[in-house]
């Protein structure tokens, strides 16, 4: 990738369902050796996410790179997933931030003055990340055999 490399962010289709899989497949693969069992987002099925909740992709003109999922709830946006393709890592160009901002603008758009997520206690670098981003840790637990960390992440005016 160059620095020149532009990325685009658009809304799913159901036809993305495949390339999403992969994108997150991929994405969580490091963390296998980890955990005794896959990363939850893993196992998904795209087509039933992409049906009931908000899905983005972030895309060079060759490949679909990173994904974000939202979820609706009463009283906050639910940040259920947010991959990067591992090719794209590390290479400063920010895209982890980008979906992250993305989830902002969409909480606010939708009226939300609050988001939440949960991560898996060995995924270390991403509860990092987040409190970089100004996630608070508010819990941990099991929740579905994993051992989840909870944050939330408050929006101001």
């Amino acid at each position: 990738m160059t620095a020149e490399q532009k990325f685009d962010l658009r809304r799913v289709e159901l036809k993305d369902a495949d390339v999403i899989s992969a994108c997150v497949r991929a994405a969580y693969a490091m963390y296998l050796e980890r955990m005794v069992q896959p990363p939850g987002p893993m196992l998904a099925d795209y087509a039933a996410i992409i049906d009931e909740h908000l899905v983005w992709v972030l895309e060079s003109p060759n490949a679909v790179v990173g994904v974000l999922v939202l979820m609706l709830r009463d009283d906050y946006l639910l940040l259920d997933n947010i991959a990067v393709h591992p090719d794209h890592h590390g290479q400063g160009q920010g895209l982890g931030s980008r979906l992250l901002v993305l989830a902002d603008e969409e909480a606010r758009r939708l009226g939300y003055d609050e988001l939440r997520l949960y991560t898996h206690i060995k995924m270390t670098e991403n509860i990092a990340l987040y409190q970089a981003k100004g996630w608070v840790i508010t819990g941990r637990g099991i929740e579905d055999g994993y051992d989840r960390i909870f944050m939330t992440r408050r929006l101001g005016p």
